[in-house]
């Protein structure tokens, strides 16, 4: 089951309390708990693939602990990094190990 996320209202609660609820409750709360449609593993691949496509380093990073504690593996992360540099591009690839290589190792 999806951990309880407070890193809107941690984060943005007092600046931007609107956009932290929807974090909080609506993505985090009602989209990663539907794990009967989709898993929290598979969620967090899939979140840190599109993620790293983009180059969002400071979100990925974030999202890859995630993905550690929602069972990805470090040879699955590997193999999902070194896949995508072929489509999202090189030097992302090696932006994205650098992340992995700090919560993996």
């Amino acid at each position: 089951m999806a951990k309880k996320q407070t890193a809107g209202r941690d984060a943005l609660g007092d600046f931007a309390p609107k956009f932290a609820e929807l974090n909080d409750d609506v993505l985090f709360g009602e989209v990663w708990s539907r794990e009967s449609k989709l898993s929290a593993r598979d969620r967090s691949m899939i979140t840190c693939a599109s993620l790293m496509s983009q180059g969002l380093f400071p979100q990925l990073e974030a999202h890859m602990k995630m993905a550690k504690a929602n069972g990805v593996t470090k040879d699955e992360m590997v193999e999902i990094i070194t896949h995508l540099a072929f489509y999202a591009g090189w030097p992302k690839a090696w932006s994205a190990f650098d992340i992995a290589k700090k919560i993996f190792d």
